[in-house]
């Protein structure tokens, strides 16, 4: 992407024309491992179940919901700068308790609607990556954060294991864009997927960012051969 600005318009277009066949496509394509993955995400907040939190980058809402499931006295604050993408997990909301906890917002993640130091933790699933200037979305993630909270990202890695890497390599580049785009009709979207994947920060250069927005205490904890990553930080 030649600037920010088109990396956001881009981004926006992409996520938009699959919104509707998001969910699927994320449960289809994952084996619905994805469920683990945020489930493993939320309980790192488990010191936090009341309050609010900040859902960043929350497209249909998956995380928001399982940040409201797992504490039933947390409110949500899920914000992305995707309309359609909220619209869509707004409409598929259960009814239930949940829905009166989660409140979708349209924004940037590089400039939060949302006061300084507002939130106990901050979670951010899958979105990091589509940040058009990473170290100024970590900036805004740290001010919004309460002193003592945390950050959560969750995150594509590359698994570096001599056996995983040439098959996960087959599948994101090959049979993920060509399913995706069978079931979405936007191939190009899922071809974006790898391609940010491929060219996105080595672990240590996301947590040594993350430092430099301000966290302390930043690590990383890899998941299921090092396809995804949580990355961890506090603001001391």
């Amino acid at each position: 992407m030649s600037t920010p600005a088109v990396k956001k318009k881009f981004v926006r277009e992409k996520f938009s024309s699959i919104s509707n066949r998001y969910d699927l496509l994320n449960s289809l394509l994952s084996f619905q491992i994805d469920r683990y993955w945020r489930w493993k995400t939320t309980r790192l907040l488990s010191e936090f179940p009341q309050g609010a939190v900040l859902d960043l980058c929350a497209g249909t809402l998956p995380l928001s919901l399982e940040l409201a499931r797992q504490a039933p006295q947390r409110r949500v604050l899920s914000i992305d700068f995707c309309e359609d993408m909220l619209r869509a997990g707004k409409e598929s909301l259960p009814r239930d308790q949940r829905r009166q906890r989660i409140f979708p917002v349209c924004g940037d993640g590089e400039e939060i609607p949302a006061p300084s130091n507002s939130v106990w933790g901050c979670t951010v699933a899958f979105g990091v990556r589509n940040l058009a200037q990473t170290l100024k979305g970590l900036q805004e993630m740290h001010r919004v954060i309460k002193p003592g909270g945390k950050l959560l990202i969750l995150e594509f890695s590359r698994p570096t294991n001599p056996l995983v890497k040439p098959v996960y390599s087959l599948y994101l580049n090959k049979i993920l864009p060509a399913v995706a785009g069978l079931v979405s009709g936007d191939k190009e979207a899922y071809e974006y997927l790898a391609s940010s994947i491929a060219a996105f920060y080595e672990p240590a250069e996301l947590l040594s960012m993350m430092r430099e927005a301000g966290f302390d205490q930043v690590e990383r904890k890899p998941l299921t051969f090092g396809i995804v990553s949580i990355y961890m930080g506090i603001k001391s």
